[in-house]
């Protein structure tokens, strides 16, 4: 008897890393516009005792979703490059999290 074995893919877990970082990538995004601009600022605050952090949290997260949605339904069944994913999910990642810092968004 023939021994099958069935293939993993990587795209479901690649589209999950990657959403991951786009989902970072957008709060430290809106963390920036929120300081840049008091009009953005008062369109976030989706709760006022939170402030304009529930909408940043809340925009990202939907980021998150639907990119992480889109991906995995585009690379379910794909083996993708999964070293160019990982360092764009690490360049998302640092870029969110540069983002957030006072210093950076200072200078805007």
């Amino acid at each position: 008897m023939m021994n099958q074995q069935s293939e993993v893919k990587n795209g479901l877990f690649a589209a999950a890393m990657l959403a991951a970082g786009i989902g970072c990538f957008f709060l430290g995004l809106f963390t920036d516009l929120s300081k840049a601009n008091k009009a953005i600022e008062g369109i976030l605050s989706f709760s006022k005792p939170v402030g304009a952090l529930s909408g940043k949290t809340i925009i990202a997260i939907l980021f998150w979703g639907i990119s992480w949605a889109i991906l995995a339904s585009k690379w379910k069944d794909q083996e993708v490059n999964f070293g160019k994913v990982y360092n764009t999910t690490l360049i998302l990642v640092a870029l969110g999290i540069l983002m957030t810092f006072p210093l950076f968004f200072a200078v805007l």
